[in-house]
């Protein structure tokens, strides 16, 4: 079976409404694919930064594939929480983004978007907090098919530094 090493880690997000955030994150894969050491999902700590908007998280991400195809390549799923002074949470944007499928060191940009809601649900969440969220977050990965009937806005960035590792993908006739 071919393999795939990710080894990485989520660096952090910028570019969002509020401070105090953490990220919640999966990797999802087809079929074909079989984890085979390493978490699939996990949560980063909070983090409140001080001087800039760009909140640190480098929660390390180190997964071990194996396949027998290339159909359903992993993605990497993510939520943005906001946690507020009493700890309660709200989510900030969902994001998603296919695993580079090139062996080396990758820089990774995640732009995230959150559901848009009704003027009202607008309007509470500017007083109130809490708003719209997915029933099932892992629509957030699926394709435009899925997705195109929902109203989004903008959200911000997170920030990912992967490292790739390719094993035998040669005798399945994938050239690296």
């Amino acid at each position: 079976m071919a393999e795939l090493h990710v080894i990485g880690q989520i660096v952090g997000g910028s570019g969002f409404p509020q401070r105090r955030l953490f990220c919640k994150w999966g990797l999802h894969a087809g079929g074909a694919w079989k984890l085979l050491s390493g978490l699939g999902s996990g949560q980063t700590q909070v983090d409140d930064p001080q001087a800039d908007d760009v909140a640190y998280w480098c929660h390390p991400l180190d997964v071990h594939f194996a396949t027998k195809g290339l159909q359903g390549w992993p993605k990497l799923h993510l939520q943005v929480w906001h946690q507020d002074g009493l700890g309660r949470s709200e989510v900030l944007g969902y994001g998603f983004c296919h695993v580079p499928a090139t062996p080396g060191c990758h820089a990774v940009t995640c732009v995230t978007w959150l559901p848009r809601g009704t003027w009202r649900e607008r309007l509470n969440r500017r007083l109130v907090g809490g708003g719209p969220q997915l029933r099932f977050p892992e629509a957030a990965a699926a394709g435009a098919a899925e997705r195109f009937r929902l109203r989004t806005e903008a959200a911000g960035t997170v920030h990912l530094q992967l490292g790739i590792l390719l094993r035998h993908f040669g005798r399945y006739g994938v050239e690296c």
